[in-house]
């Protein structure tokens, strides 16, 4: 489903603000839901999730966005678009997902100093 600048928005809402409620009703209708415990069920999550969703309390995440395509069909992209998330990628910190370098645990460090110098002879 595009979409259109031309259709009805709820009150106050613009095409490309965040709105997760619009997407939210989107996936309803789409799913025949008639309310948000449906929708939840449809989905498969807790109803308390989609409430926290709907109220801003809670970003919709990669897991929900899964949820959310594989229900209803819809594509990923589109469904970002339906909630207004226009960036084009998620960047991630150069930090994550790098292999930590090794580094002596304190239990080996203890264990070291406590050998004391080798016996000889």
């Amino acid at each position: 489903m595009d979409y259109e600048e031309n259709d009805e928005l709820p009150q106050g809402e613009q095409v490309g603000e965040y709105s997760p409620g619009r997407l939210l009703d989107t996936l309803a209708a789409k799913l025949n839901a008639r309310n948000d415990a449906a929708l939840a069920r449809a989905i498969e999550v807790a109803p308390a999730i989609v409430s926290k969703i709907r109220h801003g309390r809670l970003p919709v995440g990669a897991s929900i966005l899964l949820r959310m395509h594989e229900a209803s069909g819809i594509g990923i992209r589109e469904l970002r678009d339906l909630m207004g998330d226009r960036r084009g990628r998620h960047r991630m910190s150069p930090t994550e997902f790098r292999p930590r370098q090794a580094q002596p645990s304190p239990q080996a460090h203890q264990a070291r100093q406590s050998e004391g110098p080798a016996n000889e002879g």
